[in-house]
């Protein structure tokens, strides 16, 4: 039979222990435990959630849907949709912090503006994103949303934004469901007639990243941008 946790020791409670030691020193487990409130007729709710990370770590557990969350006992539609909407505000979190910012100074700020976007995804979608003469972010746009692995993208939509939005500079980034961060063919040949589209309007095209998984592939970086 289960110890529940009202008998744990207030060391041992999630709650308690984020009250009197801070947060910092829950596990993952403990965190997920205080979202799902309690467990099953034979777990705890940090046994239910070791289990759960059992077969997922944080960046499968960000890729579940509430229906896959309910397959494991003692996880009706509440407290999945409590998981989903927390590591949601942690993606927008993440994102929020660069916009804050509010300037693109390298290909690491874009990974981290782009990542809480495009990380989950099993389908592809295709962004721009539009800044000023001091590389400040004046908009982000989703221009295009494809199948698992290639999208359509209209070339006028991104330059018809630039235009509108009085756009100096554009990165344009999108994602490879399948793992694999490498451009494809398809990919280096848009990036080119993009860039040539750009010079015409005298538009400076920065860089086009790739995001796959935690890996990210740099159109600039790889030089691809000057050829």
């Amino acid at each position: 039979m289960k110890k529940t946790l009202k008998f744990w020791s207030d060391d041992d409670k999630p709650r308690e222990k984020l009250m009197n030691k801070g947060i910092s020193v829950l596990s993952d487990a403990e965190l997920i435990a205080i979202l799902i409130g309690s467990g099953n007729k034979e777990e705890t709710a940090v046994e239910l959630a070791r289990r759960i990370l059992m077969d997922n770590d944080l960046n499968d557990l960000g890729k579940l849907s509430i229906k896959e969350l309910t397959k494991y006992k003692g996880i009706g539609e509440a407290k999945a949709i409590a998981i989903v909407a927390a590591i949601e505000l942690g993606k927008r979190r993440k994102s929020f912090e660069v916009y804050e910012k509010k300037i693109i100074e390298s290909t690491t700020d874009i990974f981290e503006y782009m990542y809480p976007v495009l990380c989950d995804l099993e389908h592809e979608e295709f962004w721009a994103i539009y800044m000023n003469n001091s590389g400040k972010i004046i908009k982000r746009q989703k221009i295009a949303q494809g199948g698992i692995t290639s999208t359509t993208v209209d070339l006028r939509l991104i330059m018809k934004s630039s235009i509108e939005n009085l756009a100096v500079s554009i990165i344009i980034c999108h994602n490879h469901p399948s793992g694999n961060v490498m451009p494809s063919e398809e990919d280096i040949k848009l990036t080119k007639k993009i860039k040539e589209a750009c010079n015409t309007l005298n538009i400076k095209l920065l860089d086009h990243l790739i995001i796959s998984g935690n890996n990210r592939y740099s159109f600039y970086e790889s030089g691809i941008l000057e050829l």
